[in-house]
Parts: structure tokens; C-alpha cells; sequence
């Protein structure tokens, strides 16, 4: 289900990309990290600016103090911060470190590739990869080899056009 939230940002969970000012096709992890710190730091009631970011992540980090120049670099979308750094700025946002660093739609993407897996195998290829993965190591090199001889063999001699 989709909703808006206060800062308009349609979201099929919390802290996604704004799809009206930005493609997700050609948007950078750095960017699409600076677009969830800005918005849960509105989520949490600051404004999203270097001077508040700095003041507030050094009050609660017990290392170096970070400088304005690395966390206007964070809300500009051109760096990420250490994971250390990452798991305060969750912590004070009280956001899941997973979720600010990476978002919600990886987690989703690849349950529902997960799902498409599971519903395409039937019982007797499923039976077929769960004794290949039991396997010692050795005897799953041989198989693999011997399928992808096989896969080969087909690719040359499978009818074109299909």
C-alpha cells in the first residue's frame, strides 16, 4: 500500500525516494542515502542542514567529532558514513541502521524474487536442488560441471528463433 508522507515523499515504506524529483534508474546509493537522512531528520523533527546535523550526530558520537564538510558531504549525496557513524545517526532518528543505509525496497525486492524462485520450482526440481545442495563439495563441482556442459550443448544446437 502506498502513502504519503508529511514531507511528500510516496513511499511504499518508510524513507523512499521522492519519485516525481528523482529516477530511481540513475539515482546513487550516495543520493538515495542523503534523501533518507534528510527525511528522517524531518521525521524526527530537525531540519535537515549541516549545522544541525554536525551539532547533533557529535553531541551522541563518542569518536572524532565529525566536521561540517563530512556531514554536508552525507546530505548532499556524496558520501556515506562508516558504519559506526551509521548506527548512531539510526539511533538518534530512531530509524533501523538497515533502513537508513539501504532503504526499504532491497529488503522487499528480493523477497519477491524469493517468491517468484519458490513458486517456479516444482516438486521434482526441488527435490533435484535440495540433494545438490546437500552435497559435499567435491561431487557439486561434477554436477555443475555436467550441467553447464549440458546447458552449452543446448544453447548451440537449440532451434533459433524461439
Amino acid at each position: 500500500m502506498q502513502t504519503t508522507t508529511s514531507c511528500n515523499i510516496l513511499t511504499t515504506e518508510k524513507y523512499a525516494v521522492n519519485p516525481h524529483k528523482h529516477s530511481f534508474l540513475f539515482m546513487d546509493e550516495k543520493q538515495e542515502f542523503a534523501l533518507r537522512l534528510a527525511a528522517a531528520m524531518r521525521d524526527a523533527g530537525y531540519e535537515p542542514r549541516p549545522s544541525v546535523l554536525e551539532a547533533q550526530f557529535n553531541i551522541r558520537y563518542m569518536g572524532r567529532p565529525v566536521t561540517y564538510q563530512a556531514v554536508t558531504r552525507w546530505l548532499k549525496g556524496e558520501a556515506i558514513p562508516a558504519q559506526d557513524k551509521l548506527q548512531v545517526l539510526a539511533d538518534w532518528l530512531k530509524v533501523e541502521p538497515h533502513i537508513l543505509r539501504f532503504g526499504g525496497q532491497p529488503l522487499f525486492s528480493i523477497q519477491e524474487k524469493k517468491k517468484r524462485w519458490d513458486a517456479a520450482l516444482s516438486g521434482p526440481e526441488r527435490e533435484v536442488l535440495e540433494a545438490f545442495i546437500n552435497l559435499p563439495a567435491e561431487q557439486k563441482k561434477i554436477v555443475r560441471s555436467v550441467i553447464l556442459t549440458f546447458a552449452q550443448a543446448y544453447a548451440l544446437n537449440a532451434p533459433r528463433g524461439l
